[in-house]
């Protein structure tokens, strides 16, 4: 393989090596809190994801100019930035949720690995 193919994919490398710090994160780490930030980690590598597959090289933002008249490819489609400002939103809420979560889990088990979790609620039970 050459140069020229990877630097014109370096945007999707990136993100495939996300995708894979992220998946890491959340299956192979026993610590709760590094499973969120591996989530975190995910998410953000499918917004720039979508970013990036929205992308129109020389289209201008969707407002109308009289210079560019009435034609659609000159503009950038607005629906993929509002789909991922949403998903930010609720990858927030979703991370402040799991936040919560963990802090009480920490505060009845005195622990944030999962092994240790488990044992501490087979023993209770």
């Amino acid at each position: 393989m050459t140069i020229e193919f990877f630097a014109g994919r370096y945007p999707y490398i990136l993100i495939a090596v996300l995708l894979g710090i992220g998946l890491y994160g959340m299956t192979m780490k026993r610590n709760l809190l590094k499973k969120v930030i591996g989530m975190t980690i995910f998410q953000t590598a499918i917004y720039l994801f979508f970013i990036q597959g929205a992308n129109k090289m020389g289209a201008t933002i969707p407002v109308y100019a009289e210079e560019l008249g009435t034609e659609p490819t000159a503009y950038m489609n607005p629906l993929p930035q509002v789909i991922v400002l949403t998903a930010i939103v609720v990858g927030v809420a979703i991370t402040g949720v799991a936040l919560s979560l963990i802090l009480l889990t920490y505060k009845r088990y005195g622990s944030l690995d999962e092994e240790v979790i488990i044992r501490r609620m087979r023993e209770s039970a």
